[in-house]
């Protein structure tokens, strides 16, 4: 790819195509013409409610005022996910943004829990060191004025994504980006080159640009469908294929924290909003039938069905390349990974962060694509990974479902990871991996995996030593809850609403 780029096209709206028009309208000079093309005849998935915490680094690089993103969006605070039923049924544990413990120096905090649950005694859990544990467990939170690691309260949202697309919208507008509404009938290609010179819409109207972001969803309209870029289907890892969402009623207690809820068939979400609950059931067709899924998930909901389950379906996977000749492909076109993690709408983050870091309006891009496939590919496979983790390690015995997901060939990067966790306690990061020790030594642990032994340097420490550090840390964790209102309290005078 050479030349100038003058002209950039966003092919779709929703979430990923007005968070990419509002990261490109905030970076890129004003000489280059932004023009986004959707339709509202056409519906957006929507149901990418609950996000990670780099959301906060997106939204402050824009600019956006926290209280009014919140109020305008609904939103409300997310501090982990909690998972239940996963391991067996009636149990659950907390996935959070925290950190147990504390850097305690050569080795990570769990080799000192390890320690003083096999040899001291202790009956706490790991989560009872964890800030953002003990605020879910209380729906607590408020933000902590200190500089002490101990304190750190990593968070992020749950909100409204077609109110935060709307939100998008009317910034990407006032930075100058031209919405176009209409449907895409024709994608025109250069004969020779192949790039994409323009789409047409139906009623005649044409666009030309020099880049065309592919936003269009899982039908892929330009990297897929007309470039012919192959779709690697990963349901051999993962075979949910289908999902049923409806929205109920807010709840009376809004907590801090997305629920994910496993049945026999599959999982349930359910995502706390001011003015509603998100919901949903994830599934395979090869399991569950869509009356079945449809079932558990309505005898299972927390509050008052708001409208009419719809049903989406899907195939979990990723495109060959994601930057192919002059488009590059944003959310649902590059890839689907179901939503346990809440990672949909960081991958549009990331994708766009990426793209944007690498762009230049001049020059040649061969090398530059080349290492966009290479670390979105990285990316998106660690966290494939890390959702595999959650049903490989299950111990269910009521369906197939489950017992065959015990039964995966595991890709070998994640074989190697449980192995070592489950032989040391230790664990590795992966380069582009999202997901930090922390959030890896959680999900094992919460899953089952305990390590066989703990790094030798902790028997330096004398035994009240040891006990002695790890009450003063539980007890520096528990310290800031007291003070805090609820959350519900916290997003009323937070926001005025």
């Amino acid at each position: 790819m050479t030349g100038a780029i003058n002209r950039i096209v966003i092919a779709g709206g929703g979430t990923a195509g007005w968070m990419t028009a509002a990261m490109m309208s905030k970076v890129l000079p004003k000489s280059v013409e932004i023009t986004l093309v959707e339709s509202e005849a056409i519906g957006i998935v929507g149901v990418g409610e609950a996000t990670i915490p780099p959301i906060q680094t997106f939204n402050q690089y824009l600019g956006i005022d926290e209280k009014a993103f919140l109020k305008e969006t609904n939103g409300s605070i997310k501090l982990a996910i909690k998972f239940e039923n996963w391991r067996t049924q009636g149990e659950s544990y907390y996935h959070t943004f925290g950190s147990p413990g504390a850097n305690m120096g050569f080795s990570s905090f769990q080799h000192y829990w390890l320690r003083a649950k096999k040899e001291l005694g202790l009956n706490a859990s790991l989560w009872d060191f964890d800030l953002n544990y003990l605020c879910c467990e209380q729906n607590k939170f408020n933000k902590i004025n200190s500089n002490n690691p101990i304190h750190q309260m990593p968070y992020a949202y749950h909100f409204d994504s077609g109110l935060y697309g709307q939100f998008l919208r009317r910034y990407s507008e006032k930075q100058g980006v031209k919405r176009v509404e209409g449907i895409i009938q024709h994608v025109k290609q250069n004969p020779n080159s192949g790039f994409i010179e323009g789409l047409q819409l139906e009623d005649g109207r044409q666009f030309e640009a020099d880049f065309f972001v592919d936003c269009t969803g899982t039908r892929g309209l330009l990297l897929q469908q007309t470039l012919g870029v192959q779709y690697q289907d990963w349901s051999h890892w993962l075979p949910a294929d289908s999902a049923i969402a409806v929205a109920t009623e807010e709840l009376d207690i809004i907590p801090p924290y997305t629920r994910s809820i496993a049945h026999n068939v599959g999982w349930q979400w359910q995502i706390p909003l001011t003015h509603r609950t998100g919901n949903g059931i994830v599934y395979s067709s090869s399991y569950c039938s869509d009356d079945n899924a449809m079932e558990t998930l309505t005898d299972n909901l927390p509050s008052k069905m708001l409208g009419t389950p719809r049903k989406l379906s899907f195939k979990t996977g990723k495109v060959e390349k994601q930057w192919h000749k002059n488009v590059v492909a944003i959310g649902l076109a590059s890839g689907f990974l179901e939503p346990l993690e809440s990672t949909s709408i960081y991958l549009i983050q990331s994708a766009v962060v990426r793209l944007m870091k690498m762009f230049s309006t001049q020059g040649h891009y061969g090398s530059v694509i080349n290492a966009f496939n290479r670390e979105s590919d990285i990316e998106i496979e660690t966290i494939r990974d890390f959702i595999i983790l959650h049903y490989n390690l299950n111990e269910r015995t009521d369906s197939d479902f489950w017992r065959d997901m015990r039964d995966l060939t595991l890709p070998p990067r994640l074989a190697q990871k449980i192995e070592l966790f489950r032989d040391s306690g230790a664990i590795f990061n992966d380069q582009y991996d999202i997901f930090l020790d922390a959030s890896w030594l959680q999900v094992m642990l919460g899953q089952g995996v305990t390590p066989a032994s703990y790094h030798p340097n902790i028997d330096g420490m004398s035994g009240t030593e040891l006990t002695n550090i790890l009450t003063q840390l539980r007890q520096a964790k528990q310290a800031p809850v007291a003070q805090m209102m609820s959350h519900q309290q916290f997003l009323k005078k937070y926001t005025g609403a």
